[in-house]
């Protein structure tokens, strides 16, 4: 039958909006508000509506619209009369075509004789809420003092870094009671920046909710579990609230408050920021400071992508004294130009015991630590090591004039040393380490980080075996 023509007979096909169909999640509504609407269901594509006016209109399946898959504010209609339909001024045969809310959609070829639609979908925002995905790297929701999956994950201010909530516990009692100054303020466990506040963070718990379900592997043992929960002194939850700053602005200054940036302000190193200007904020301060390429001294780490002002300040000839809110400027230096007496304690995925047996082994060598480091950054500039256990980004740009932070930096002493201790033969390593057999998880075993026995019988500075046992 084609679309307008009139009949008494009603053809069997069931309605869009029958009552089995009660997932409504579009409908087109009539320019002829004497029209009943059509309502387009969920498991009924197919549209009987009246095609002509009322006057011996007969209803008809005239076209079939399906949800696209992956986009809640599209659709696609397809001709299913024998006659051409108009979608949006454009004539339609046989083909399907997309539409959105707001397309026109006359019934027949011509707008005369043939009922209007207006496209509408009734369901976006819940659709569009049910199909949110998100794509996440887990090495990110790890937490960077056990290096497991978050655990009632919290977030700390103003660096927004993430960690258990019984791990960041448990670290700032230590660091409590093992600090002198009882009133100096706690550093972020990552990137040593001041915390100003911490509170567990609903939105990235569900997150480690996901991330457990599809994959189980990462689940903890119910005794790690309460041993964490154990710990956890966390209760208030994340507040969104501006960030305070940490200093006063004295009474000349403020005019400028909403200037946070010095070269905003007065000319610095030949150099002033023009309105509109774009800025960077710094990860480890929160000041302000101008996005420039031209200049030499970089405004990124490259081994994280993100910014930090100390460097860039320091060579425009900026001191706290201009601005409070500035970083020092070791936060942001090259590889070459830092110096290192002491093992940081998270090298060895934070094992005490490989730390110990690590500097026992540079004791031993009759080098001082930064020796030991510069000789194995020759061979990292030299491509010797084999990069692909460096956890920074843009790996292969990385040499020893690169700026770096101070976390990628003690990443980058932690992979060094790594390489260190595995090229040691056997009998350079102290008797206690060289009668120990590796642990098959190596570096990646995560019963290191709770269990001190395990962690000191078997070696974990070596590659994963598991995968490689018949």
């Amino acid at each position: 039958m084609d679309a307008g023509e009139c009949s008494t007979s009603k053809p069997p096909q069931p309605s869009a909006a029958s009552p089995s169909s009660p997932t409504v999640w579009a409908r087109l509504v009539p320019a002829d508000s004497a029209c009943p609407t059509v309502e387009v269901a969920e498991d009924d594509s197919v549209v009987c509506s009246l095609v002509a006016p009322p006057c011996g209109g007969e209803e008809v399946a005239w076209c079939e619209i399906r949800r696209n898959a992956g986009d809640a504010s599209s659709a696609t209609i397809r001709n299913l009369s024998s006659d051409a339909i108009i979608v949006d001024g454009r004539i339609v045969e046989q083909e399907c075509v997309d539409i959105k809310p707001g397309s026109e959609i006359v019934s027949g070829p011509q707008k005369e004789g043939h009922l209007i639609y207006t496209f509408e979908i009734t369901e976006a925002e819940d659709h569009e809420k049910k199909n949110v995905k998100i794509v996440l790297d887990i090495e990110n929701a790890k937490c960077s003092i056990c290096l497991n999956l978050w655990h009632d994950v919290v977030t700390v201010a103003p660096c927004l870094h993430n960690f258990c909530n019984g791990c960041f516990s448990e670290w700032l009692r230590r660091s409590s009671s093992n600090s002198r100054d009882k009133s100096q303020s706690a550093a972020c466990p990552q990137c040593r920046t001041t915390v100003q506040s911490v509170g567990r963070n609903h939105f990235l718990h569900n997150i480690e909710e996901a991330i457990l379900q599809a994959f189980s592997s990462l689940q903890r043992s119910d005794e790690e579990i309460a041993l964490l929960e154990s710990y956890a002194s966390v209760k208030s939850n994340m507040k969104n609230q501006s960030r305070k700053r940490r200093f006063s602005r004295s009474s000349d200054d403020t005019d400028n408050s909403d200037l946070p940036c010095p070269q905003c302000r007065n000319e610095f190193g030949g150099f002033r920021c023009s309105p509109g200007s774009v800025h960077l904020q710094c990860s480890g301060c929160g000041g302000m400071m101008p996005a420039r390429s031209n200049i030499s001294i970089p405004q990124k780490c490259l081994g994280c992508d993100k910014a930090f002002c100390g460097a860039y300040w320091y060579s425009q000839g900026v001191s706290s004294s201009h601005c409070n809110l500035i970083c020092n400027q070791d936060t942001l230096k090259s590889i070459y130009q830092r110096h290192i007496s002491a093992l940081p304690d998270t090298i060895h995925g934070g094992n005490p015991y490989e730390k110990d047996i690590t500097e026992r082994c540079i004791q031993q060598s009759g080098k001082t630590l930064q020796v030991v480091i510069s000789e194995w950054i020759s061979k990292f500039d030299n491509m010797e090591i084999d990069r692909s256990r460096l956890q920074l980004n843009n790996v292969d740009a990385i040499t020893s004039r690169t700026y770096i932070c101070n976390h990628c930096y003690s990443k980058f002493v932690d992979f060094l040393l790594y390489w260190f201790r595995v090229s040691l033969p056997q009998n350079l390593l102290p008797r206690d380490a060289a009668e120990r057999e590796s642990c098959w998880y190596g570096f990646m075993c995560r019963t290191q980080h709770h269990r001190p026995d395990h962690a000191k019988k078997l070696n974990h500075v070596c590659r994963p075996t598991r995968g490689n046992q018949p």
